[in-house]
């Protein structure tokens, strides 16, 4: 695993609508490989390897959940709103990065135990219990920070075992899968295109702008998936497992990958003894759907990284998994035109 990479990655801000210095990262790392490389209006970026046969759309999202100021109260305090999915509960004492003027550090803050009512103690927390605490006198904090400027968590990327763990492996990681794969890819028949997409966490807006300027014919995105493999979770609801090889998607709430396509990328599996797992997510969704949809429609699907405590500032994942996303892609990459030619 590149290491290095993958940090760099994680350690980057990209809320939605913000995610210009992880995009820079992608274009650091693909422009110099890529036949072409272009940005759309949104703000994500496609890096082209050019080939004769079908069109291949690649997608890995740029953004990571995050928040927006939307208010400042007296005393120097900000409000926001949520950009993604978050359980207010992990909130309680983290660290966030204000993303004003300049980088701010800041805490959330919230009432103290001490000083809640018991009703307020048995219920669970809520987004509007908290706000961003930056420490500084109200007329500063209205000098560099404005309604509008995003939030993101403050954590950075450590080994934890066999295991990386940091906030943004959602979707670092399939960035990660991503320009690795395409680092290695040689021969391919497939006209590939390589897109960092934006503001996946709220509604894959940057995948529906990527896809329809492409209007691919096959498509893969590449992202992470639910690892619910620890001790109170019941074997019907493991989606996968973190160890156990890449995630093969066969469903989520968003798509349904056509059956031709998982039994390719599980004979490809197979065949080059990349570890593997299947995945089907009772929640959620990702890029998928929109290559889907795109121009006439695609044959798309995804390969998911099994990552454990999603939309948290410590998710993990195993490095051994990010190497069979990475060796599973380059394969498909290898090989997707035939599922044109098949059907």
């Amino acid at each position: 695993m590149n290491r290095d990479l993958l940090k760099r990655l994680c350690a980057a801000s990209g809320a939605p609508g913000k995610e210009s210095d992880v995009v820079q990262l992608v274009r650091d790392e693909l422009e110099p490989i890529a036949d072409e490389f272009s940005m759309d209006p949104l703000g994500g970026a496609v890096a082209r390897f050019s080939g004769d046969g079908p069109r291949l759309l690649l997608a890995a999202h740029a953004d990571e959940i995050g928040f927006i100021v939307s208010h400042i109260e007296p005393g120097g305090f900000l409000r926001f709103l949520t950009l993604g999915g978050f359980d207010p509960k992990t909130l309680t004492a983290q660290r966030v990065v204000v993303h004003g003027k300049e980088d701010l550090l800041g805490v959330m803050g919230a009432k103290p135990v001490h000083l809640m009512t018991n009703e307020e103690k048995r219920r669970p927390p809520s987004i509007d219990d908290f706000y961003v605490d930056l420490g500084l006198p109200e007329d500063r904090v209205r000098e560099l920070v404005r309604p509008g400027d995003r939030v993101t968590r403050e954590r950075s990327l450590d080994d934890m075992g066999d295991l990386v763990t940091g906030k943004s492996l959602d979707n670092r990681a399939g960035l990660y899968v991503m320009i690795e794969a395409m680092k290695r890819l040689n021969s391919h028949a497939c006209d590939i295109h390589a897109a960092a997409t934006v503001q996946e966490e709220v509604g894959m807006r940057g995948a529906r702008v990527a896809a329809s300027r492409v209007r691919p014919q096959l498509g893969l995105a590449i992202d992470v998936t639910l690892a619910n493999d620890g001790p109170d979770a019941k074997s019907h609801q493991r989606v996968t497992g973190v160890g156990d090889g890449a995630a093969i998607k066969v469903f989520d709430r968003s798509a349904i990958v056509p059956v031709a396509l998982v039994d390719h990328l599980v004979a490809l599996a197979e065949e080059r003894q990349i570890p593997h797992q299947l995945e089907v997510m009772p929640r959620g969704g990702t890029d998928t759907r929109e290559l889907q949809l795109a121009g006439d429609g695609a044959i798309a699907g995804a390969v998911s990284i099994p990552t454990r405590y999603v939309h948290q500032v410590v998710e993990a994942c195993h490095p051994a998994d990010l190497d069979a996303c990475v060796d599973l892609v380059v394969a498909f990459c290898e090989t997707a035109e035939t599922l044109i030619q098949d059907g």
